[in-house]
């Protein structure tokens, strides 16, 4: 058992430690500092801290309602709402064009009430983020909703206290470490999001390039630059990993 066991580990961190090796260490901080780079950086966090915000506002009301009400169907939502995490990112960015296209579902009326075309905006990369990073949210709250029971708002509703009371001053400081955690494993998804990215809000530099796209580009052209940016990304990864210390990473 030792044998794979020891084999597993050096296939998970032998290309991590190659990255570290191999990262251009005495130009870091010039690679880190071009233009382009730091407009990649700055979107990154932007859009994925938007793309966390909406998640969390749209997510907690979307976890209660599978967590607390009964209705015909709930089984099928939950699957619905679970379907972006195997799904393929490139098809959810081929989806959202179809519903929010010029030509789409949806995006046809925004264009011609609002005059509003997402695709290949810095709106879209908000879009496609979220979409990918709801299901993290939905799943981390549900399961905080489901493990404090509803005992204590059942008790506030006796007393008296209406829904909205008993959400607010109830539910919410109950499930608060749930969101805590689904917001952050929201913001590491959006923040490393790529294919719907690409595909739905395209790789315009300053506009729509993230810094998983800024990667992508950089292998082809300056590969030290790409080591660099994957670098950030990890030291990214590891600080969420650190937040997370003492829920999904078990003390020794």
């Amino acid at each position: 058992m030792l044998v794979p066991a020891a084999a597993g580990l050096a296939f998970l961190v032998l290309p991590l430690t190659a990255l570290v090796v191999r990262a251009p260490w005495p130009a870091l901080a010039t690679r880190l500092a071009q233009p382009h780079v730091l407009a990649a950086l700055r979107l990154s966090l932007w859009t994925s801290s938007l793309a966390t915000v909406g998640c969390v506002l749209m997510g907690v009301p979307l976890a209660w309602m599978l967590a607390r009400v009964a209705f015909r169907g709930r089984r099928l939502v939950r699957a619905v709402v679970t379907v972006p995490l195997v799904l393929p990112p490139v098809v959810g960015g081929v989806a959202l064009l179809l519903a929010l296209g010029r030509d789409g579902l949806v995006g046809t009326w925004l264009e011609a009430i609002f005059g509003v075309t997402p695709p290949f905006t810095t709106t879209a990369v908000v879009l496609a983020e979220a979409f990918v990073a709801l299901p993290f949210l939905v799943i981390s709250v549900e399961s905080a909703l489901r493990s404090c029971g509803p005992r204590l708002e059942e008790a506030a509703t006796t007393l008296g206290a209406s829904r909205w009371t008993v959400f607010r001053h109830v539910t919410l400081p109950l499930v608060a470490p749930g969101i805590a955690l689904g917001a952050v494993l929201c913001w590491a998804r959006a923040l490393g999001e790529f294919g719907a990215t690409v595909t739905f809000a395209g790789n315009l530099p300053g506009r729509t390039q993230t810094m998983p796209l800024a990667v992508a580009l950089a292998l082809e052209t300056d590969p030290e630059a790409a080591i660099a940016l994957s670098l950030v990304l990890l030291v990214a990864s590891v600080a969420i990993l650190a937040c997370l210390r003492g829920r999904w990473v078990a003390a020794a």
